[in-house]
């Protein structure tokens, strides 16, 4: 991270969707910019499974001086999810009942979990109103609950390439990435480093349903057909695997999993799916990415279809889901046309 974070401590219990209780909680976030004097400049970054609190350093080409979301035009505030390892609270983060960290007894999360932490950090920094929200990916999940939750909270929002539910094909996706990890006999103990060499393969399985034939083909050819051995997709495999390692924790990539699978608007609500996303008032923009196999089109022209007015585009790009992550230029031009 570029900046240290932000830490509020809320010293109160904090009860998950699940029922258990976490004694208190610490979350990490950062701020950009200054208020306007009416406070209608508020951009709410929510950011997808592996990133933290400081969207200039994982997405550089759209946060920070001279950018789109420019601190000297916005206030702009991205806070780091429930679960994760970079400040929020966490498996790696202390029990204050047992002074040990929790590791695997931390319990299990959800979607609407993580937007509950986040609003409460919104009511601590006095914000009632929200110019332009958006996130990708897992970060589009937590948005979506959120304007649910907190309908008139929002006055645009961005869903990119995401859901309305976590689909099967996710699911067996994150489900192998939890068996590489269990397959290492070292997850379980009581450590940082547990899991580590399942965590590194269960990146290398993620990373398959994050890029795609096409970007493989592109990035990682062979320059000459010489080889039998030693291949760049190999290499490009083992080294993503062992930079996560370096920065991320298994504990922590178990639990935003099975955060990610949680994710169904429809759970414990009555309504049809039509009546609760038609409730939605912000004006959207849905973004769906030409070659992503992980969420592909179809879910999000569920989401554009049956949210009042909303917007469709596509990015046109090799990449996949990771497409977000990477065409800066495209996803420029289409928020001027947003939000002009």
């Amino acid at each position: 991270m570029n900046t240290p974070a932000n830490v509020y401590k809320h010293e109160q219990p904090f009860t998950l969707e699940g029922g258990q209780v976490l004694p208190r909680l610490d979350i990490a976030y950062h701020t950009f910019g200054t208020f306007d004097p009416k406070k209608n400049n508020v951009i709410w970054i929510c950011h997808a499974f592996s990133a933290d609190s400081d969207p200039s350093d994982w997405w550089p080409g759209m946060v920070g001086e001279g950018k789109y979301f420019n601190p000297e035009e916005h206030f702009i505030v991205c806070a780091n999810i429930l679960g994760s390892c970079y400040g929020t609270t966490g498996p790696v983060s202390i029990n204050p009942e047992t002074g040990m960290p929790y590791f695997k007894d931390f319990p299990v999360i959800t979607i609407r979990d993580i937007v509950a932490v986040l609003d409460l950090l919104r009511v601590q920094l006095k914000i009632e109103k929200i110019y332009f929200g958006l996130g990708f990916s897992m970060g589009g999940q937590q948005l979506l609950e959120w304007v649910i939750e907190k309908p008139g909270l929002f006055e645009h929002i961005l869903l990119g390439a995401t859901n309305i539910r976590h689909s099967p094909w996710g699911i067996a996706f994150n489900e192998s990435q939890r068996l590489a990890i269990e397959a290492d006999g070292t997850f379980g103990e009581p450590s940082e480093h547990a899991g580590a060499k399942g965590m590194k393969a269960a990146r290398s399985i993620g990373l398959l349903s994050y890029r795609n034939y096409q970007a493989y083909c592109k990035t990682q050819e062979e320059p000459t057909n010489d080889n039998y051995d030693d291949f760049r997709a190999s290499s490009y495999q083992s080294y993503q695997g062992d930079k996560l390692v370096k920065r991320f924790n298994a504990y922590t990539y178990w639990i935003l999993s099975k955060a990610m699978d949680s994710h169904n608007i429809l759970r414990g609500r009555s309504e049809h799916p039509v009546d609760i996303l038609g409730k939605i008032t912000a004006k959207t923009l849905v973004l769906g990415i030409s070659s992503d196999y992980l969420f592909p089109l179809t879910e999000q022209k569920v989401l554009a279809y049956n949210i009042p007015e909303s917007h469709f585009i596509t990015i046109d790009s090799d990449f996949g889901h990771d497409g977000f992550l990477l065409e800066f230029e495209q996803i420029k031009k289409i928020l001027q046309g947003f939000l002009g």
